[in-house]
């Protein structure tokens, strides 16, 4: 008992991930391969014969050594070619199908796997992007699901074909001397034990480059997001030194890991090299005494020599299923996230009637992780009516407006529209009350027109030609080389600020929604641009329920209520004259402002 006390941590662990891994693969193959079962089962049953090819390759070289080039059977001769060529073209045909319908299933298994995970991830709310940066949940959608692809192309023909292989290569080695085969195989119950350590080693590395590549991908995408800022900086080298640094982590695993199931193979043939001598040195006394024919021996060792091949693939399989289980566990983490904002259950309550869009927070607290960022935060914008949220940066002004739309929920307090908790509200409807303009509101590598349109049904030409005429966007579309079917580029990278700006005022203005967000929405403009987006908006905020966020208080200063934000909590409230009057927070921040 004592000497196999200190082990039985370690095989309770071993159970315990086989069991997961067990329970992984059972999850995989009926969400996504039962499907594909009678198609599998005719690529299957084409390896199979590919498989067995080899083996009737290695039977078919008895009669070409004993009895036609030794014994010199003229009729042999004819019989044996056709069995050479029926044999190679049988396996041509055979491959041929299973790897173009394996590769069809691995490619549409990919795909699907993509589309449902990032449907998936954009249900999920702003806490779970907080934590996890976009270049991480590129590589999880592209590299973890391409990972699994090696199921089709490497895993289940090894099954298929390599398996069927060695049956038959085995069978014609026991038909021509068993105690050969015997003999040729001892050398395999020395594989278990390292086999079982390499599946390990291979299984961390591979995790380890999995999150190496996630890393790399979050860098990427930060150098090639932030790339005006790295050139101005001249930062380049800075940037490259530290994606070095990730990509060298990553290269490292994925050398251990190729390493580990090269080693598989390795050891295989370190076993079929033991087996060689040792048959070899039998056999050929045999032959020599006469015992067995030359072409009984070749028989046998093209069987062997062949044997070990598909074994030495086996092997190397186990490493490479150990990395799929890598990239499987973590996929299947993702689609088990759960989304924390959701269709409430039970009676909904009732959406604001129009004029009726009055908000109010009433002690409401939000924190992402660690230090709240909202600390019992209340007040009241009025239906109609402009409120302004100004602050210092990190005051919580942004937050407002992301529990507002319910991408996030707060852990204590209530926001209500119209008297009614939007908790409890329909979420589609709930969102479908506010247009938005941010800072840097986000465009996409579509057409101008599919960009303000942004997916809205039942929107004539009419109807489109008046918002992007009220937004000023009619100004540059015949500068454009298509007018409003040209393409804007990655976030809209083809039209200047002040444009990408007006067509997002376009887009709230199709949308008609009764509240408007602007936040910072005039802040990074030029002085014409800035004039032109402020008369847009003020189009778009007339006779609506209008929150402003602002750092510039000279954009706000005719807002009807202006709520002074201070560390996530409101320090003041009233209009601009009666808080400059009061002398406090807010004429502070005025004064900083303005005392040039």
């Amino acid at each position: 008992m004592s000497k196999t006390a200190p082990n039985a941590p370690e095989d309770d662990v071993s159970r315990v991930n086989r069991h997961k891994d067990r329970a992984l693969a059972q999850w995989f193959w009926h969400r996504y391969v039962r499907g594909w079962l009678p198609f599998l089962g005719v690529a299957v049953v084409l390896m199979a014969i590919d498989g067995a090819m080899t083996g009737a390759l290695s039977a078919l070289l008895k009669p070409m050594f004993d009895d036609v080039l030794v014994n010199g059977r003229d009729e042999m001769v004819f019989w044996v070619a056709l069995g050479f060529g029926a044999v190679f073209v049988i396996r041509a045909v055979t491959s041929l199908l299973y790897k173009t319908m394996m590769a069809y299933m691995a490619d549409k298994m990919v795909t699907r796997l993509q589309l449902e995970l990032t449907q998936h991830m954009m249900r999920l709310d702003q806490s779970f992007h907080h934590r996890h940066p976009p270049g991480h949940l590129i590589d999880r959608v592209r590299g973890d699901t391409q990972e699994l692809a090696v199921i089709f192309d490497r895993l289940l023909p090894g099954v298929g074909r390599d398996a069927v292989s060695i049956v038959a290569l085995l069978a014609v080695a026991l038909w021509t001397d068993w105690v050969w085969t015997v003999v040729a195989l001892v050398g395999v119950p020395l594989l278990v034990l390292p086999a079982a350590i390499l599946q390990r080693v291979v299984r961390r590395m591979g995790v380890t480059a999995r999150d190496s590549s996630a890393a790399a991908s979050t860098r990427l995408d930060e150098v090639f997001h932030g790339i005006a800022t790295v050139q101005r900086s001249g930062t380049e080298a800075r940037e490259g030194s530290r994606l070095k640094t990730v990509l060298d982590r990553f290269v490292k695993a994925r050398v251990r890991v190729a390493g580990g199931q090269a080693a598989m193979g390795s050891m295989t043939d370190l076993v079929a090299a033991l087996g060689f001598v040792l048959v070899l040195t039998l056999a050929g006394r045999q032959i020599i005494a006469g015992e067995r024919t030359v072409g009984e021996f070749m028989t046998y060792f093209a069987a062997l020599a062949l044997l070990f091949e598909p074994l030495r693939r086996l092997g190397s399989m186990s490493g490479a299923w150990q990395n799929v289980l890598a990239s499987l566990e973590r996929v299947h983490r993702l689609l088990e996230e759960k989304p924390r904002i959701t269709q409430p259950q039970g009676e909904l309550a009732a959406l604001p009637a129009p004029g009726s869009e009055t908000v109010r927070f009433e002690d409401v607290t939000f924190a992402y992780e660690g230090e709240p960022v909202l600390r019992n935060l209340s007040f009241t914008a009025e239906a109609g009516k402009t409120t302004a949220l100004v602050g210092a940066s990190g005051a919580g002004k942004s937050t407002v407006f992301l529990l507002l739309t319910r991408l996030a929920d707060p852990q204590s307090g209530q926001i209500t529209v119209g008297g009614n908790p939007i908790a409890r509200m329909d979420l589609a409807g709930l969102r479908r009350l506010y247009s938005v303009v941010a800072q840097d509101s986000a465009l996409f590598d579509e057409t101008l027109r599919d960009n303000v349109v942004m997916g809205a049904e039942g929107i004539d030409e009419a109807r489109l030609q008046r918002a992007i005429e009220a937004a000023h966007v009619a100004e540059f579309v015949p500068t454009l080389a298509e007018g409003l079917d040209t393409r804007v580029g990655p976030r809209g990278s083809a039209l200047s600020g002040g444009q990408r700006q007006r067509v997002a005022i376009a887009r709230a203005l199709l949308r008609e929604a009764p509240i408007l967000l602007l936040d910072e929405a005039t802040s990074a403009l030029d002085a014409r641009s800035e004039a032109l987006v402020q008369e847009a908006l003020d189009k778009l905020s007339a006779e609506r329920t209008t929150l402003v966020i602002a750092h510039r208080l000279s954009t706000v200063r005719h807002a009807d209520k202006i709520v002074v934000m201070d560390a996530g909590r409101v320090v003041e409230e009233g209009d601009h004259d009666s808080l400059l009057a009061k002398g406090g927070h807010y004429a502070r921040l005025h004064a900083l402002q303005f005392k040039s």
